[in-house]
């Protein structure tokens, strides 16, 4: 018993059959976004918040000056006292 090939494939005739790509007219549109100024604000916030999260929470700078300022005696007197006092009052709400 022989099996004879019908047809058989042929890989050179695909290769002869592809068609030769061709040059689209025009001009492609460009691609393009819109935000919304929801979208916009919403990455303002988001800057800031890094921003503010990126800062350090305690300004050495200050502090020193602050520290400086207590060393010296004349510094703390009865207004400074009641300055202070007045604010922490305002804190606990009394």
């Amino acid at each position: 018993m022989t099996i004879d090939r019908l047809g058989g494939i042929d890989p050179l005739k695909n290769v002869n059959n592809t068609q030769k790509p061709h040059r689209v007219s025009g001009t492609a549109p460009s691609d393009s976004i819109s935000l919304s100024s929801e979208a916009k604000e919403l990455s303002e916030v988001y800057s800031a918040m890094e921003a503010a999260n990126s800062a350090p929470d305690v300004r050495s700078d200050k502090v020193a000056a602050v520290m400086e300022r207590i060393k010296d005696p004349n510094y703390i007197n009865d207004a400074v006292v009641d300055l202070v006092a007045d604010r922490l009052m305002d804190v606990f709400g009394v």
